[in-house]
C-alpha cells in the first residue's frame, strides 16, 4: 500500500509492506516484504537512502526481531542499500491483517534538488547495553532551511515505570541537544507500555513533571497504547519526531467540540498539531479514541458504537483544518480484540477510510474499556508564497 505527495521541494512517501502470511517462514517473509519495498521505492526513482522512519510491527518480537533484522541486512546488503539505510524502529503488537509475522511501514522524503538536501545518522547515548540501546537511532534529514528528527525506540533505565519514563525522556533530550534541538522542538511522540493498565498512571506522572520541568508549553501529539519492546529489561519505549527551521514554524493545535483537552484529564498531549512545513501542510492527529467532549468514554462495552465514535472524532479534527480521509497519508489502528478486526473494516470500507497506508494491530489502550484506538497522517499541499 502506497500514497504519494508532490510538494514544492520534495515528494513524500509513505507504504506499508505486508508479507504473505501463506509461509510460516519468517526468513521467507522478510525477504518477500524488504524486496517488495526496494521494488516499490525504486519505481517512485527513490531508495532506502530517502527513508525519513522505518517502523516493524511484529507478531512475536522476541522470536522474530533477530530473524527478520538478519533478513533485512542481508537483503539490502545485496542491493546495495545497507549502508545508507535508516535504523528501524521496532515493537511487539501484532499484524491483524493476514496474519503474518510481522509489517513494515516506512515514509520517505525524495527531494527535487539534492543540493537542498542532507541527510545523517545519529546514535543517542545508550541508557543501557542492552539489544534494544544498542540498536537505537536517529535520522536527521535537511530540507532548505527546516530541519526533521525522527527517532527509533527510546529507552531509559530505572526500576519502575516511573523511573524508566522520566528517564527515556531524558535520553531523548540528550539527543535533541546533540542535533542542535530541544524537546520544545517535538511535535509528536509515540509511547509504548508493556502493561498499560498498570503504567499509565506513572507514565502520565513522568510526562507531567518532565514537562513542566523543561518548559514544554505546546504539548506535542501523542500516542500512548500497549507495545511490548525489546529486550525485556524495559517496560517503556519512546520515539519521537522533532521540526526546527530558520524562521519560526507556524505551529497550531488542533481540536474539535467532540473532543475535551487530554491535559484536562492528566494526559499530557494535544489532539493533534498542524504544521506549515517547507514542503507541505502537515496534520498531525493523535491516538484518537471513542472519548466525549466531558472526556468520558462513549459506548462502554459496545464495539460498534466505538468504532463510529471514534471515525466522528477523527473527521472532525481533519475538517477544522480543511482536511477529509482522503487527505490521509499514513496510519496506525490499534484493537485490543482481534476478533473485532472484520467489523471495523466494514465501518472503514462504508466511511472510505481506506486506500493508504494504515496498518492494523493488536494493542490494549489507555482504558481497560476503550477497543479501538487510530492515528493518522493527513498532508495537505503548501499555498505558494504571497498566496
Amino acid at each position: 500500500m502506497l500514497r504519494r505527495l508532490r510538494g514544492p521541494g520534495a515528494d513524500e512517501i509513505a507504504i506499508l509492506c505486508r508479507p504473505e502470511a501463506g509461509s510460516q517462514d519468517v526468513p521467507r517473509q522478510a525477504d518477500a516484504a524488504y524486496r517488495a519495498l526496494a521494488s516499490a521505492l525504486g519505481s517512485h526513482r527513490t531508495s532506502f537512502r530517502d527513508l525519513a522512519t522505518e517502523k516493524l510491527f511484529l507478531r512475536d518480537i522476541r522470536r522474530d526481531l533477530p530473524v527478520v533484522l538478519g533478513e533485512r541486512t542481508r537483503v539490502l546488503t545485496e542491493l546495495d542499500q545497507a549502508g545508507c539505510a535508516p535504523s528501524p524502529a521496532f515493537i511487539q503488537q501484532a499484524p491483524l491483517d493476514g496474519g503474518a509475522a510481522f509489517e513494515v511501514m516506512v515514509s520517505a522524503v525524495v527531494p527535487r534538488d539534492r543540493g537542498a538536501w542532507a541527510v545523517r545518522d545519529v546514535r543517542p547515548e545508550p541508557s543501557c547495553s542492552c539489544e534494544g540501546c544498542t540498536r537505537t537511532g536517529a535520522r536527521l534529514i535537511r530540507l532548505g532551511d527546516q530541519i526533521s528528527l525522527q527517532t527509533t525506540n527510546l529507552y531509559g533505565g530505572g526500576g519502575d515505570a516511573y523511573e524508566q519514563a522520566w528517564e527515556m525522556f531524558r535520553t531523548a533530550a540528550g539527543l535533541l541537544d546533540r542535533c542542535g534541538m530541544s524537546f520544545r522542538d517535538v511535535v509528536r511522540t509515540w509511547i509504548h507500555l508493556r502493561d498499560i493498565d498498570r503504567d499509565y498512571v506513572a507514565l502520565n506522572a513522568a510526562r507531567r513533571e518532565f514537562f513542566q520541568h523543561a518548559g514544554i508549553d505546546r504539548l506535542p501529539a501523542s500516542t500512548g497504547v500497549e507495545g511490548i519492546p525489546f529486550p525485556d529489561r524495559h517496560d517503556v519505549s519512546l520515539s519521537v519526531h522533532a521540526l526546527k527551521s530558520s524562521q519560526p514554524l507556524d505551529v497550531t493545535r488542533m481540536s474539535t467540540p467532540f473532543l475535551n483537552e487530554a491535559w484536562s484529564y492528566g494526559a499530557d498531549f494535544s489532539r493533534g498539531l498542524r504544521l506549515v512545513e517547507a514542503n507541505k501542510v502537515m496534520l498531525h492527529v493523535s491516538g484518537t479514541a471513542s472519548i466525549d467532549e466531558a472526556g468520558r468514554t462513549a459506548h462502554v462495552g459496545e464495539f460498534q458504537a466505538q468504532a463510529e465514535r471514534m471515525m466522528e472524532n477523527l473527521e472532525s479534527l481533519l475538517a477544522r483544518q480543511g482536511a477529509t480521509f482522503d487527505d490521509l497519508i499514513c496510519g496506525v489502528t490499534y484493537l485490543k480484540r482481534p476478533s473485532d478486526a472484520p467489523a471495523l473494516r466494514a465501518i472503514y470500507q462504508g466511511r472510505r477510510f481506506e486506500g493508504f497506508p494504515c496498518a492494523l494491530v493488536e494493542a490494549r489502550l489507555c482504558r481497560p474499556e476503550l477497543l479501538c484506538e487510530a492515528e493518522v497522517v493527513a498532508m495537505l499541499p503548501r499555498a505558494p508564497e504571497g498566496a
